[in-house]
């Protein structure tokens, strides 16, 4: 059975398609374990895995439930806590978060990613092109928790899903996984022959 899911939890996903391949390709770098997330978001009211409302970057920042977007995908999820906020500051992130609800991707920014890359994850092109009305899903999340000078490891501006995931994964006192990586949904039963 799933946990209850509250403001300010963080959610993970690892893709299947070529595009989440892709951005877990280009978002390890040499000597770095494997990617194993592609994309993430922001839980700003609570609920079931399936009835949490979320704030996620995708063609434009949406707000709706998790359910609605992943309940028949084949993405697997993950979910963080963080175990030191005070309830205002949860508050200011997901306020944030809210805040950005109807902007335009940064896709631009995804160039720039990929460009700094190339560079082996220096923070480079993504410094000089600041795109701050077009987020993308890691700038999203990690602009929220910066409101509480909560800083994922780097910059926010150079902040990927797989820099969250390390973050998170590997700081047991500031985050507790409440979601192990996982299908929302089981995949649908096959028709007897």
């Amino acid at each position: 059975m799933d946990p209850v899911l509250q403001p300010g939890d963080i959610f993970l996903t690892r893709g299947r398609g070529f595009v989440s391949r892709a951005i877990r390709f280009f978002s390890r770098h040499i000597g770095e374990s494997r990617t194993r997330v592609n994309h993430v978001g922001l839980v700003v009211r609570g609920g079931t895995v399936e009835s949490a409302v979320v704030v996620e970057a995708l063609r434009t920042v949406e707000r709706h439930t998790l359910g609605d977007e992943y309940g028949h995908a084949t993405d697997e999820i993950a979910v963080y806590r963080p175990t030191r906020l005070t309830p205002a500051q949860i508050q200011r992130i997901v306020s944030a978060a809210d805040g950005y609800v109807g902007r335009s991707y940064g896709y631009g920014k995804i160039v720039l990613h990929a460009l700094d890359w190339l560079l082996q994850g220096a923070y480079v092109f993504r410094r000089l092109g600041q795109m701050d009305d077009y987020p993308i899903c890691s700038w999203l999340v990690a602009h929220a928790y910066a409101t509480v000078g909560v800083h994922f490891g780097v910059d926010e501006g150079a902040a990927t899903p797989d820099d969250i995931w390390d973050h998170v994964s590997s700081h047991a006192g500031e985050f507790v996984r409440v979601r192990a990586l996982a299908r929302l949904a089981s995949p649908p039963a096959r028709a007897a022959a």
